[in-house]
């Protein structure tokens, strides 16, 4: 007798929508709190406060209607079988059209062609609705509606260029793989993720943004001067024109070895008020190169992904399995597929282990950033990112550590005023 493994995973997926809206509920009560935290009082204005709140509470409003949305339609789509049905028409499809539907490769690309303009077609009215209903009423999307289907236009073409060889290669390594597949897979996956880091900030995310060098000056002098005095191998200093697309601010750094790049985004520079309060931002992203945040995040994931591969290859055979979710045959990406389905409950925990971890190294970024002088200076310019991001003030605490890679702003600060606060290592 075959196990039930769909309905497990229905299972599974029912019960963790139910948690996540528990969750969700309790924060949305937070967020409609009439009062800031008692330690954001005098630090946060009215006017900024009232303004958070009311764009927190538009994407919560729109987080209850899109959620159950998605969760009808993956549920649905597993209940009725819809996955076998579909990589049945795109073997049609390919024959149609005089290609050999029998060559798994080819007929993986007409499947996941297919899925890409179905999740298009389904995801676009929420895109929308969030970026020139919510993100224009409180201020924040700058881009014009070409600029918005310039974009997704890219990222289709980007998709049809990169994700064939991909897709070829995975496939080829599963049916070569035998007994090492996971090495092989880790392997195969390890060197991908090592070339997209290496190609992402200079091939392809020019393509959607302007990156021009950091003009000469104050503020240039003084971030090359604290990436010397920490032997931070500072190769380009550049600015990303963000505000093209939306009044939202960051900072990150990039780059292997010796070649080192940081990127501000130009509304980080316009929203801090003095030079100080960005390179105390930059004093804490240099925290995380420092203290070796990034390689641990690295290794992490790694070594999650080898688990995942060996898990995948000890069910990848199993004709009971694919029978469950409707599949007479056993194609290479549905079993990948239907793998990443059954252990849902394990991913969802270990998000919530690297959340947990996540918020610590951002303490531990913090402190170093303390260490060398930066605590008003990081202070100052966490208030004012809050401040000008319209972050939520009020945060329910299990909603927050269980969602939130970031600790709460009440937290960060209460960290940065203590001289017992966390330390670096």
């Amino acid at each position: 007798m075959a196990l039930p493994y769909l309905e497990a995973v229905l299972c599974f997926m029912i019960l963790m929508y139910i948690f996540e809206t528990y969750l969700d509920i309790r924060q949305h009560r937070a967020l409609k709190l009439p009062t800031l935290p008692k330690p954001l009082v005098g630090v946060i204005s009215d006017e900024k406060f009232k303004r958070s709140r009311d764009y927190s509470l538009d994407k919560s409003y729109f987080h209850f209607v899109h959620e159950p949305v998605t969760i009808l339609m993956d549920t649905t789509i597993l209940y009725y079988k819809v996955l076998p049905w579909f990589w049945k028409r795109s073997g049609e499809l390919v024959t149609k059209v005089g290609l050999n539907a029998e060559n798994e490769t080819i007929h993986t690309l007409a499947f996941l062609a297919g899925a890409m303009v179905w999740s298009q077609i389904t995801d676009l009215p929420f895109s929308l609705y969030s970026t020139f209903v919510i993100e224009a009423r409180h201020g924040f999307n700058k881009q014009t509606i070409w600029l918005f289907i310039r974009d997704m236009v890219k990222g289709i073409l980007l998709s049809m260029i990169l994700g064939p060889p991909i897709v070829a290669a995975i496939i080829y390594i599963v049916q070569i793989g035998g007994p090492y597949l996971a090495i092989y897979l880790w392997g195969f996956m390890f060197v991908l993720a090592l070339l997209m880091m290496t190609i992402y900030p200079i091939v392809i995310a020019p393509l959607f943004n302007k990156f021009t060098p950091l003009p000469e000056g104050v503020l240039r002098e003084k971030i090359e001067k604290l990436a010397a005095s920490l032997k931070f191998p500072l190769k380009k200093l550049f600015v990303v024109d963000g505000s093209t697309r939306s009044s939202h601010s960051n900072a990150y750094m990039y780059g292997f070895f010796k070649n080192k790049r940081i990127v501000l985004y130009d509304t980080l520079i316009q929203q801090c008020s003095n030079e100080d309060e960005i390179v105390s931002v930059i004093a804490h992203e240099l925290g995380h190169w420092k203290l070796n945040h990034t390689v641990y995040s690295f290794i992490a994931v790694q070594l999650l992904m080898f688990l995942q591969f060996g898990g995948y290859t000890l069910v990848r055979n199993s004709k009971d399995l694919f029978e469950s979710f409707g599949f007479e045959d056993q194609p290479i990406i549905i079993g990948l597929i239907i793998f990443q389905h059954t252990i849902i409950p394990l991913q969802h925990l270990l998000s919530f282990c690297l959340n947990l971890v996540s918020r610590a190294f951002e303490f531990q970024a913090d402190a170093f950033a303390k260490n060398l002088g930066y605590a008003p200076q990081l202070r100052a310019a966490l208030v004012k990112l809050q401040e000008e991001n319209l972050s939520a003030m009020n945060t329910d605490p299990w909603y927050s550590a269980y969602h939130y890679s970031h600790p709460p702003l009440v937290e960060r600060l209460q960290a940065l005023e203590d001289p017992d606060s966390k330390k670096e290592d």
